[in-house]
């Protein structure tokens, strides 16, 4: 068990897991877990660690999609935000690239989830490692994480 999935258990939020065989030489591990599990794209969402002001933010936008960085600096109140080095962010977080999970990380760290979840009944995350998803509704992930809701990406 992921910290990811204690830390839904253990809230006793409403989740579902699903797991595929991540292929090692997949280029974007958010379109392999929505190609594999069957799931529409605009459902799983990806997490990304990112700096803004230097001060580490997570961010989680769907997998068609691209962070826009000035956005999430706008959302988290400061002037520039870049992607955080991948140590960095596995540093943080606990979590390797490609399973990095909103949930159980390391150090809670503030976070931001595109707008457009909340047209959902449920998305679709990593839980904390290549080959797992956690599905839950975005309210309860927003509940979990004390995140916010911003426009993360351009229409």
């Amino acid at each position: 068990m992921t910290p990811a999935v204690a830390a839904a258990k253990t809230a006793k939020v409403q989740h579902q897991l699903l797991s595929y065989e991540h292929d090692p030489k997949a280029e974007s591990y958010g379109l392999e877990a929505a190609e594999l599990l069957g799931l529409p794209p605009e459902q799983v969402f990806k997490t990304l660690v990112a700096l803004v002001d230097d001060q580490p933010v997570v961010a989680m936008v769907p997998v068609i999609y691209q962070l826009d960085l000035k956005f999430l600096a706008k959302a988290h109140g400061g002037k520039k935000a870049v992607m955080c080095p991948a140590d960095k962010a596995q540093r943080l977080t606990g979590y390797v690239l490609g399973g990095i999970s909103p949930l159980g990380q390391k150090k809670r760290l503030p976070l931001y989830l595109d707008s457009s979840a909340e047209l959902q009944p449920e998305i679709y995350m990593s839980a904390g490692r290549r080959g797992l998803e956690i599905a839950m509704a975005p309210q309860d992930l927003l509940y979990l994480t004390s995140g916010k809701l911003a426009p993360l990406v351009r229409d």
